[in-house]
């Protein structure tokens, strides 16, 4: 199994510097709006992926009139326990564990996995593609080392094509042999994620599906359908194809980098069909079947991570969510509330394996 134990805030978001012990299974946290409850949840989840979940920005997690953050963490995982050390100090980030800091936090990535369930990621469904990658990105980089150290090459060559291809819509010239160089490191680094990427959403669906039947209380037919430009050519052809179009738009038009995910309910697009209640069952369906291919891949389960659940869902789905989370199956679970006596109330058959922490 892998828990938390203890994680120390300084200079992170709302706190100036706060200390927290865990020492359950089950972490129920509650205050009133504003109080730090969903920040230390992001400092949780910083600590498993040297980020946070909620912001690209670090000046948006260091506190007001202040000039960097600390974060540390001890869990246990399998018996061994691991210190993390994450600090922000005049714009110099340094990841460490037990006292060796990362070369590339990468690296890091995957060893502590972790899931969180927020109102924001109603965008995973609702907004852009980029929303989606992110997400299916976040899931198979906890997977497959290779998977991130792919991706990040990827995006460097791809930000080095797009400069050069702007280059040459303002300056002109023939750079037909620096263009293929970059098409060949991005057919390198992309076909790898592009094959990932395929290969795990047909048995992912299924276990969407089961858990989406789950909390629905019925059976509707959800699926996700991959869209890529590789499913019809190879990487080298669809660059080759583009060549002209990407010369004119100034950037790189075909890629896995375009690639997106289609959510469907009975065969139509629940971005646009699905009631709120549907597309709240399949969002936590997708992330509860994220969680259980976690668990399958690591042998443990990883943490997971629910903010504000009870006010983003109807009494019978969370009644159905409280129950299934509250199986030693789940591992640690960390749960945010508004309210002490109904999150009491939620895990009341559970009083062994819960503890409390109220926020002033």
């Amino acid at each position: 199994m892998l828990s938390l134990r203890k994680i120390s805030l300084v200079q992170f978001k709302n706190y100036s510097g706060k200390s927290f012990n865990f020492n359950k299974r089950i972490i129920g946290i509650t205050g009133r709006n504003g109080s730090g409850k969903t920040n230390l949840l992001d400092a949780i989840y910083y600590i498993c992926f040297t980020k946070s979940y909620f912001t690209s920005s670090e000046a948006q997690n260091t506190q007001y009139h202040t000039n960097g953050f600390r974060l540390e963490g001890y869990l246990d995982r399998e018996g061994q326990e691991g210190k993390i050390v994450c600090t922000l100090k005049e714009g110099k980030k340094e990841i460490a564990l037990n006292d060796e800091p990362y070369e590339r936090f990468s690296r890091h990535v995957g060893q502590y996995p972790a899931v969180m369930i927020a109102p924001d990621d109603a965008e995973i469904i609702l907004g852009g593609s980029e929303e989606r990658r992110k997400w299916l990105d976040a899931l198979l980089c906890q997977l497959h080392p290779g998977y991130l150290d792919h991706l990040i090459t990827y995006q460097k060559i791809l930000q080095q094509k797009n400069s050069l291809l702007k280059t040459i819509a303002t300056q002109g010239g023939n750079q037909d042999a620096l263009l293929d160089v970059f098409d060949e490191q991005l057919v390198h680094h992309g076909t790898p994620v592009f094959e990932w990427r395929r290969a795990f959403l047909p048995g992912f669906i299924k276990q969407v599906q089961e858990l989406y039947d789950y909390l629905a209380g019925k059976h509707e037919i959800v699926n996700i359908q991959y869209q890529s430009g590789l499913h019809e050519q190879t990487f080298t052809e669809l660059l080759a194809a583009n060549r002209y179009k990407d010369m004119m738009m100034q950037r790189t038009t075909g890629g896995i980098h375009r690639d997106d995910l289609q959510f469907l309910l009975d065969d139509h697009a629940m971005k646009t069909s699905a009631s709120q209640g549907q597309r709240k069952s399949f969002l936590f369906a997708l992330k509860l079947a994220q969680f259980e291919v976690i668990k399958a891949h690591k042998k443990f389960p990883p943490l997971l991570l629910l903010d504000d659940v009870f006010e983003k869902l109807d009494q019978e789905r969370v009644s159905r969510l409280i129950k299934l989370v509250s199986s030693p199956a789940y591992g640690q679970v960390f749960i945010t509330d508004t309210h002490a006596a109904r999150i009491r109330d939620a895990f009341k058959e559970n009083e062994e394996s819960f503890q409390l922490i109220e926020m002033e």
